[in-house]
């Protein structure tokens, strides 16, 4: 019985650490998904950029990130009813993470109006708020194959969420987990944050 208490205890975590995830999808209107039944990964199937520093290597970053994504993003899609294409898939998947800096910040008297009606002078603004969080997206791309050398992307998903540096192996792992099924959730489908 305390088994089940810890097991329901950690999935509410999971889905509650998931609600700070932001997840918009965008698909082509001219495109019909309910025909699309198989899909593959690109040839080259992840990009990982990072803009933090100049010692960010991404290299390594997508050798321990992408057996996550695959694995995630591949059950998602069997969950959804797709199924991996053994000849030629209807659409490939071709996914982007993306690492930077983010910041938010007021300044004092940033919400009073330009000429206060009580007549005080102006004052030179100064930060009285500072916020610098690193922010991860996990943008997946659906492409239709090429047929005459171009490709056209119909289908892409992006989940953002702040990182942390003390974050654990398991939370991270979670994280592309929780990203993975955000975005196939919506494949084929509009939504807007």
């Amino acid at each position: 019985m305390r088994i089940r208490a810890v097991i329901v205890f950690l999935c509410i975590a999971g889905i509650a650490e998931a609600a700070g995830m932001k997840v918009r999808a965008e698909p082509d209107p001219s495109v019909n998904f309910t025909a699309i039944r198989t899909w593959a990964w690109d040839t080259d199937a992840g990009d990982v950029m990072m803009a933090r520093t100049p010692t960010d290597d991404p290299a390594a970053l997508k050798q321990r990130i992408d057996p996550l994504i695959r694995k995630y993003v591949e059950a998602e899609m069997r969950k959804k009813g797709l199924t991996p294409a053994t000849a030629a898939p209807d659409v490939q998947l071709h996914y982007y993470v993306l690492i930077s800096i983010g910041d938010s910040s007021q300044t004092m008297g940033q919400f009073l109006p330009t000429v206060p009606y009580w007549g005080l002078p102006a004052f030179n603004p100064a930060t009285s708020a500072l916020e610098v969080v690193t922010k991860g997206s996990l943008v997946l791309d659906a492409l239709l194959p090429a047929v005459s050398g171009d490709r056209k992307v119909v289908w892409r998903g992006i989940a953002e969420s702040n990182l942390e540096f003390a974050d654990t192996e398991k939370t991270r792992t979670a994280r592309v987990q929780s990203a993975a099924a955000g975005l196939v959730k919506y494949f084929g489908l509009r939504k807007k944050k």
